[in-house]
């Protein structure tokens, strides 16, 4: 018997995490797990932001818990998991989009604190949720983990070294884990926005002239938006990826070509 299109898609009685959910890439990866039928737990390091997103898609018609939880804090990512299971009694797909860098220059001139920062939230974290969720996405059946990397962990970004090291890591973290918990039915894939109109990249495409230095080598000479990375993260949770795991999906408009 043939599966529709809207069956694949239809995230309905799914439970999904989603770091770094107040804002850009994050917010819009929630708001489509949403409308698509998930109970979505949002998560950020403030809570009033949450709040605020909450309201707002619950308004839409969305099942929606804000958690706070600072990606850096272990005792919090266990914090967030414990209130998920509480809440909802499991999880069937979790996005790691919660990052940080708080460095931009020579690799050779980035403070310790600065790399162990980067590290902790970029890597550790992913691994950490990973770890706590896979348990109960073996139990339930499956799941899927999309973990948000970036085109700087193919080629590295200048003045972003030891960024791109960190999404390096998690692409090869994504490629470990679909390996490993594969036969569990769970699939691990990572997405890897090139240049997107966010907040975060307001200094680029606010300008004309800097924005058309980054954009007019790029095959398809614009930037992308949060929606476009969006949709491919909800094809990623759905069933409609059912035989997608280990990868590296890029978002970029053919810059790494």
């Amino acid at each position: 018997m043939e599966t529709s299109a809207n069956q694949l898609f239809n995230l309905a009685g799914k439970v999904a995490i989603v770091t770094g959910a107040s804002k850009g890439i994050g917010e819009q990866i929630a708001r489509y797990m949403a409308d698509f039928g998930a109970k979505v737990v949002i998560s950020s390091r403030k809570q009033a932001d949450l709040d605020e997103l909450a309201a707002e898609m619950r308004q839409a018609g969305g099942e929606v818990s804000a958690i706070e939880a600072h990606m850096g804090d272990e005792a919090q990512i266990k914090n967030l998991f414990a209130k998920t299971i509480a809440l909802y009694g499991g999880v069937d797909i979790l996005v790691n989009n919660a990052a940080a860098n708080p460095y931009y220059g020579p690799t050779v001139d980035c403070p310790v604190a600065a790399f162990d920062k980067i590290m902790d939230i970029n890597v550790k974290a992913p691994m950490l949720l990973g770890n706590l969720v896979q348990p109960v996405m073996k139990q339930r059946g499956g799941g899927s983990i999309v973990n948000i990397s970036s085109i700087a962990g193919q080629t590295p970004d200048p003045g972003l070294g030891v960024y791109s090291v960190s999404k390096a890591a998690l692409d090869m973290l994504t490629k470990v884990t679909a390996k490993e918990w594969g036969p569990d039915g769970i699939r691990v894939n990572s997405v890897s926005p090139g240049l997107i109109k966010t907040k975060f990249s307001q200094a680029l495409w606010q300008d004309e002239k800097t924005l058309s230095h980054f954009t007019k080598r790029i095959p398809l000479p614009r930037m992308g938006t949060v929606e476009e990375v969006a949709s491919l993260v909800l094809y990623l949770a759905s069933d409609a990826s059912g035989y997608c795991t280990g990868s590296i999906y890029t978002v970029d408009g053919g810059t790494t070509i």
